[in-house]
């Protein structure tokens, strides 16, 4: 036989509702947790938009990265120091171009330069970033360093801008992870190269690791402006 819970029971039940239910309403009607949804619900909503912003970000960082490699291995520049200062220079100038593209088609969209959509995703992309500065001051700082350090840096580099694209995709649509996911293993099979070589047979100039961020970090941004204009055309806008 089932046995009817006892009136006792039933009373606590009733006051722990009392309790813990207004708690749960405030939960749900929290401002932050309504701002995080109305951030992603814009982030969803303008995700074209992001992409055809993104396109000319990529071919502009493209064709200043493989500029940067070309004249790195002309120059002859193969100091630890010269190498993490030339390559700091061009994130740098990377970073203004694409700060003016980006303002540049919010003006035109009539869209907030620094809205809570564009903050979300700066802090999303900001640790391996600052990660990545870090790596470049360790090496330009030290007047000591020796050009086989240097080597290690392009392998860091793509790996944590990897992680920064990555985490930027959560925001956009799928090719963004994507992207971040092709310069990570791009950087991780570097890394794999530089350990194998500085344990056998030593690492050339480095003269040449200017050729391979121009080639690896210019020419993957051409690659995927590339695809997004191809993928643009077919997609709707939101």
């Amino acid at each position: 036989m089932i046995r009817s819970p006892a009136p006792e029971a039933i009373a606590s039940i009733d006051e722990l509702d009392k309790l813990t239910l207004p708690d749960k309403v405030r939960r749900v009607h929290d401002p932050w947790a309504a701002e995080n949804l109305q951030v992603i619900r814009t982030l969803m909503e303008r995700s074209s938009l992001y992409r055809r912003a993104l396109a000319p970000v990529c071919f502009a960082a493209g064709l200043l990265g493989i500029l940067a490699g070309v004249v790195g291995w002309f120059a002859q520049i193969d100091s630890a120091r010269g190498f993490g200062l030339l390559w700091m220079l061009v994130a740098l100038g990377i970073l203004v171009i694409s700060l003016l593209i980006i303002r540049r088609q919010a003006v035109r969209a009539e869209e907030p330069f620094w809205s809570p959509p564009s903050r979300r995703v700066a802090q999303a992309m900001a640790p391996p970033l600052l990660v990545g500065l870090l790596a470049g001051c360790l090496i330009v700082i030290p007047h000591w360093r020796d050009p086989l350090h240097a080597w290690w840096l392009p392998g860091i580099w793509l790996v944590l801008y990897g992680c920064a694209a990555h985490a930027a995709g959560f925001f956009m649509r799928r090719g963004m992870k994507l992207f971040g996911w092709m310069l990570g293993l791009l950087g991780a099979t570097l890394l794999v190269l530089v350990n194998g070589r500085t344990h056998a047979a030593g690492l050339p100039s480095l003269s040449l690791a200017h050729l391979v961020m121009g080639a690896l970090f210019g020419g993957s941004h051409i690659a995927f402006g590339l695809y997004l204009s191809a993928t643009e055309a077919r997609s709707p806008v939101a």
